[in-house]
């Protein structure tokens, strides 16, 4: 039975029981005991924060075009929606829909709903929605508050929808069903297959040269320009989803020829659906991030696509190509140590690419562990030894890193380089969407960017020198990961 067939996703603790959210160690550790070390029974006596699932979920939902989000819970609920909605507005705009804001709305439970429940709340904010904005899709999705009340979404969605022309989809959301955010992924992707996509065999001929690529919030259209004009060269048409895809794009997933992520932990729910009931093969191996994993990534597209051969000529032309260029960087970054802190894969992936640039990596936050990054794993254990810390989050744990180990320049998420400036460390935003980062091109640019922000460190030195974080001097002289507990 697919998972597909349950009106409620599993959690990633049921997919992935190996996936972790606590391990403090270096990359030395990898291949010793459990997952390169990694223990999924790891747990800390004391937590500072993590990542609601909400977050990822909403940043993909509140891309879609002729959509409508409603967010069914307290008000406080999906507001960093609000927050989400430049990135919303940019992506639009680059893909030719300016001045267009995401749609989202609030149900806005408050006690009363509580005790009396809030289904017809629900419902009769999606018929409002229909009637006020016209959209195409509404998504109903259900907070942490429904899922304790025991609102039925499903049923109040199934009522809405025979007063409404959009089509309506409940997507499943309670962030206390889960401890991993990438859960969230897994939300979204069971709310689109299950309700959205045609039934198969009648969504047409199969599309022999059309290749589905997983996009990512974190992308920008000039990775999705870099990666389709990869796949072009091969004569290969790209059909990027979900993000900002339009309702038909999804559609036209079922009739694709291949499907290839670019993110193995964001993409593996999804395209098991595609393959399971549409036929619809897929890849999901390498992160096109950096020379080597480009090349890699493009090599895996072409042999299953029986273009194996051009492909290998392909990259090996793009590579050389794009190590000539970045020769001019690499005695600037020699010597030069860099501390990455993200998503699982991004961060290792990302951390490949820094060497090949001739950083030297002192220490990797990746937000969970799981089997999917034992392949990048593998590669950085080729080279010398480095912290290696699963935190989802834990900004005191990241502090007592950066104070041991002070590298030159630190990358995270737009959302998570406060620490590392505070501290006076130069800090570069891994990704944006306003940015390229992906395949051989993004490579260039993101040393570009590197370049500067190590000749110009003046702003960050001064942020350092006045700046101050919330933690004694007894924590960092404590021992960084003495919070974690190994269980079982």
């Amino acid at each position: 039975m697919s998972f597909l067939d349950h009106k409620i996703p599993p959690v990633r603790e049921h997919r992935h029981p190996e996936t972790a959210l606590a391990h403090g160690g270096t990359i030395a550790g990898h291949g010793r005991g459990g997952l390169c070390g990694v223990s999924p029974q790891a747990s800390r006596s004391f937590t500072q924060g993590s990542i609601c699932p909400l977050l990822p979920a909403l940043g993909i939902m509140c891309s879609l075009p002729e959509t409508v989000v409603i967010l069914h819970g307290a008000v406080g609920c999906g507001t960093c929606a609000a927050g989400n909605n430049t990135n919303v507005r940019a992506g639009r705009a680059s893909r030719g829909a300016p001045g267009s804001d995401a749609m989202w709305l609030s149900t806005a439970l408050d006690e009363i709903s509580v005790i009396n429940g809030g289904d017809g709340r629900l419902e009769a904010a999606i018929v409002e929605a229909d009637r006020e904005l016209s959209p195409r899709v509404i998504l109903a999705v259900s907070g942490c508050l429904p899922g304790v009340i025991g609102d039925d979404i499903d049923a109040a969605a199934a009522r809405a929808q025979e007063r409404v022309a959009a089509r309506v989809l409940p997507v499943h959301c309670e962030g206390f069903r889960s401890r991993f955010m990438a859960t969230a992924y897994d939300v979204v992707y069971h709310a689109l297959g299950r309700h959205l996509l045609p039934d198969p065999g009648a969504g047409g001929e199969r599309l022999p040269r059309t290749v589905n690529v997983m996009n990512v919030g974190s992308m920008g259209l000039a990775d999705e320009d870099e990666l389709g004009r990869l796949l072009a060269e091969l004569g290969l048409e790209a059909n990027f989803i979900p993000v900002f895809a339009h309702p038909g794009n999804l559609a036209l997933a079922t009739r694709a020829a291949l499907s290839v992520s670019v993110c193995p932990t964001h993409d593996d729910y999804f395209l098991r659906h595609l393959e399971e009931k549409y036929g619809v093969p897929y890849v999901i191996k390498h992160m096109p991030i950096g020379l080597a994993n480009t090349s890699s990534w493009l090599a895996d597209v072409g042999q299953a696509m029986g273009l194996g051969r051009e492909a290998k000529r392909l990259a090996g032309r793009e590579e050389a190509e794009a190590r000539r260029a970045l020769g001019e960087f690499r005695e600037a970054f020699r010597g030069k140590r860099a501390f990455l802190s993200a998503g699982e894969y991004r961060s290792l992936a990302t951390a490949s690419l820094l060497r090949e640039l001739g950083f030297e990596i002192s220490g990797i936050r990746s937000f969970h562990f799981d089997a999917f990054a034992e392949v990048e794993m593998e590669k950085l254990g080729r080279g010398e030894d480095f912290v290696f810390n699963v935190a989802n989050v834990q900004p005191f744990e990241e502090a007592n890193l950066l104070g041991r180990l002070r590298p030159d320049v630190f990358l995270g998420h737009w959302h998570g380089n406060s620490t590392a400036a505070r501290m006076g460390i130069p800090s570069q935003v891994m990704y944006n969407g306003g940015y390229s980062y992906m395949g051989f091109r993004g490579a260039f640019d993101l040393a570009r960017r590197l370049r500067r922000r190590l000749a110009h460190p003046q702003f960050y030195q001064r942020l350092g020198r006045y700046g101050r974080l919330p933690y004694r001097g007894e924590w960092f002289r404590e021992e960084p990961f003495s919070h974690i507990r190994t269980t079982g």
